[in-house]
């Protein structure tokens, strides 16, 4: 079995690009770096490194083991994290998957509610746009709900809320003034992407435009919606999003948020609770969303 020690001054060595700055960074000497290095070498039957000019380069087998270690050095920190809970009396933990939306509007609330009632409990936050390869299973995941989705085995879905979406134009746009805009009006203007290309709140907002007859075409792709939103009040173009992440939007902002009409794209909303492993703490979010949602 290969030492965990071994393999962090291996990826500090890659990080660092010497083992002089590896040394350094690490507060060993450069010689008991090297040592480590020549050990690991040794129990892998690996060449890892190879003189070039003054210093090492590393090998294609050290990029490999390199990115294989990345799913393995995440396991280690959480392990570590809860040897510290254990050792500090902490024995509940809740992994909760989000998206960015949801994370700034619910999560902090959501948050202090759940370690007020349960102080012993240690919070786990895990952006759930972005793909995951491995990590613990998420206790709790918000999501949005996609035709054909799967959940894991052992778990239930509870629907929390629909988001509409809608229009955010700016101040001078000809159409601020009014309350309510269709995706057909707004065919012809600058748009501003809010939202990863692939993701399902993308997929939903093309599908409407789908309907109304066109496909918008993105001058800009922000990929997130606040920095949409900045591109609106910089008046760049306009933007549709969730009215859940339009909430970003300050009163005083150069902004307006108008009401769409049909066809109007909303999400759905649900989260996905893992049975038994999220346990109690896992129930009581859900019940506390439902609350702070209304």
């Amino acid at each position: 079995m290969l030492d965990t020690h071994r393999i962090r001054v291996f990826r500090s060595v890659m990080a660092s690009g010497s083992i002089q700055a590896a040394a350094d960074n690490l507060g060993y000497t450069p010689s008991a770096i090297s040592q480590q290095i020549a050990t690991l070498q040794r129990e892998t039957g690996l060449t890892l490194f190879e003189r070039s000019g003054r210093g090492l380069s590393p090998t294609a087998a050290a990029h490999t083991l390199l990115e294989t270690t990345n799913e393995l050095m995440g396991e280690l920190r959480r392990l570590d994290g809860v040897i510290a809970d254990l050792r500090e009396g902490r024995s509940d933990r809740l992994t909760i998957g989000y998206f960015a939306s949801a994370g700034a509007e619910w999560m902090p609330t959501l948050a202090r509610r759940l370690t007020t009632e349960l102080p012993d409990l240690t919070l786990e936050l895990v952006l759930n746009e972005v793909p995951r390869r491995g990590g613990a299973p998420l206790d709790l995941n918000i999501v949005i709900d996609v035709s054909g989705a799967e959940d894991p085995p052992g778990s239930r879905r509870v629907p929390l809320a629909v988001d509409p979406y809608v229009a955010l134009v700016p101040v001078d746009h000809p159409l601020a003034t009014r309350s309510e805009v269709t995706l057909t009006e707004l065919m012809g203007d600058t748009w501003i992407g809010g939202d990863l290309q692939h993701a399902a709140s993308s997929r939903l907002l093309i599908a409407a435009c789908e309907a109304a007859g066109f496909r918008p075409r993105f001058t800009v792709q922000a990929q997130d919606h606040y920095t949409a939103i900045a591109f609106v009040k910089a008046g760049v173009g306009i933007s549709v999003m969730p009215q859940l992440a339009a909430q970003a939007v300050q009163p005083d902002e150069p902004v307006r948020i108008l009401q769409l009409g049909a066809p109007q794209p909303r999400r759905h909303i649900a989260a996905v609770v893992r049975e038994p492993a999220g346990g109690g703490a896992a129930s009581r979010a859900v019940e506390l969303l439902l609350e702070l949602i209304g």
